[in-house]
């Protein structure tokens, strides 16, 4: 693999001091991160490939802390107009997403993930975590999954979503099937494995439980839903008198390598207690407006030393819009323009998200020793001036991610001057199209998913 060197960009380095570089160079060799630093400091400097970045950004590839590469699928699908339009979270789950669940395959899987890596590349995100929900297409999913990932080129943590919404069976193949693919790759690839559980309401103790002793004996990360809407806390009062924070706690499931998405549905206690255990969190804040379940109290867990990363929830999946809205959906939430800076939300879309998966010593920041993950910006409008002092709110509220021009990962160009290099996108495209007719013709009878939880 040659050496690339990045010449005269502003370069939004996302390090321990938050350093913002004017006139700086980036020198790529063996896939990391070998110098940076203004350009003064490159005199002499040559490399096989030269990208000239003036007037451009060039920061971190955003990380998505959570998403679901099979919702790529039903962007735009008409059948559900022929349903009576869900009235809460929950029957959201029972008449689509559950019903979706149960239609997917194998094939579904390998094509929502590869437009789903399309649009992340596209748009700027080099690394993600998902997590896929399909019954009928458990055992050896994760290996299509990863085959597309590996194909467009970004970074992945890749897993199933165990869950025993069935039966206990079910839970424990979901659960095997994550144990089996991180087995597989390993933990120094660009696709990695992890465990994942549906939620606390469709899963009992003793699944969490061994997912939690298999967390520690693998060395992996654990990601869940927890409390994106009331019936997770109705059921966990009903069935176990605790709140779901409270009963995670008591089973001994919380901890560092935990990144819980959503947390709307906390009070101050269970904030305490992730604060308290290191656990962390992925917000989707695109998604829980779409739902209508809540605003989740980012600022609060911020301020409260918790980790918060920025997910999509399988919903949007440009980064810069899902900055955006997590950059004013506090505000109007509080009614307080103070909540929430440029900076913070950035740090969500970059090191924090990487911090969530115990991989910050790899990526989410430009710094010698690194992982060459990285994106380079022209904003297609900039009405003022881009430069150290503008640069967070132009990356806040001017940039789309339309406007990444190249993204490197691993050191490799995937996408120069908007050009993908990895795939064919109009292939991509039609098989995924392909897939979603498919998908959408299984789905025209829609029935609810109704059946009993944990």
């Amino acid at each position: 693999m040659g050496s690339i060197l990045i010449k005269n960009g502003l370069l939004v380095t996302m390090d321990r001091e938050r350093r913002i570089i004017e006139d700086g160079g980036i020198l790529v060799e063996d896939r990391k991160i070998s110098k940076i630093g203004k350009m003064s400091e490159f005199s002499g400097v040559r490399a096989d490939e030269e990208i000239d970045a003036k007037g451009c950004v060039v920061m971190p590839g955003l990380i998505c802390s959570h998403t679901h590469l099979y919702g790529m699928l039903l962007r735009g699908a008409p059948l559900f107009a022929k349903i009576k339009p869900p009235t809460d979270f929950m029957q959201n789950l029972q008449w689509i997403w559950w019903p979706v669940d149960e239609a997917l395959t194998h094939d579904d899987a390998y094509a929502s993930a590869l437009v789903g890596c399309l649009e992340f590349l596209k748009t700027g995100t080099t690394l993600f975590a998902d997590t896929y929900s399909g019954p009928n297409s458990i055992e050896g999913v994760l290996d299509r999954i990863g085959e597309a990932v590996e194909r467009i080129g970004i970074r992945g943590f890749i897993s199933f979503e165990a869950t025993e919404r069935h039966s206990r069976e079910e839970g424990e193949r979901g659960v095997k099937e994550c144990i089996r693919y991180i087995e597989k790759v390993g933990d120094k690839g660009r696709v990695r494995g992890m465990l994942c559980l549906h939620a606390s309401f469709t899963v009992s103790d003793d699944l969490l439980k061994l997912v939690r002793e298999k967390a520690n004996e693998l060395k992996v990360p654990i990601t869940m839903h927890t409390s994106e809407g009331l019936v997770d806390v109705y059921h966990n009062l009903e069935r176990y008198g605790k709140r779901t924070v409270e009963r995670l706690r008591d089973v001994g499931f919380l901890g560092r390598d935990v990144v819980l998405a959503h947390c709307v549905h906390l009070n101050d206690d269970e904030l305490k207690i992730l604060a308290e255990t290191g656990t962390n969190v992925a917000h989707n804040p695109m998604s829980n407006m779409l739902n209508a379940v809540g605003v989740a109290a980012i600022p609060k867990m911020i301020d409260m030393g918790i980790r918060v990363g920025l997910g999509n929830d399988g919903y949007i999946f440009d980064g810069f819009e899902n900055i955006r809205a997590a950059y004013l959906l506090h505000k109007v939430h509080y009614r307080d323009p103070r909540m929430m800076t440029p900076l913070q939300v950035l740090e969500m879309a970059t090191i924090k998200g990487a911090e969530l998966y115990g991989v910050d010593e790899e990526v989410g920041s430009l710094e010698v020793g690194k992982l060459a993950d990285i994106i380079i910006i022209k904003p297609d409008v900039l009405p003022t001036p881009l430069n150290a002092e503008t640069v967070y709110g132009h990356l806040v509220n001017t940039v789309d991610g339309d406007d990444v021009q190249t993204v490197i990962v691993d050191g490799r160009i995937l996408m120069r001057d908007r050009k993908v290099l990895t795939v064919d996108e109009d292939e991509v495209e039609a098989i995924a199209q392909r897939s979603a007719e498919r998908l959408w013709d299984r789905l025209k009878e829609v029935k609810p998913e109704l059946d009993r939880i944990r």
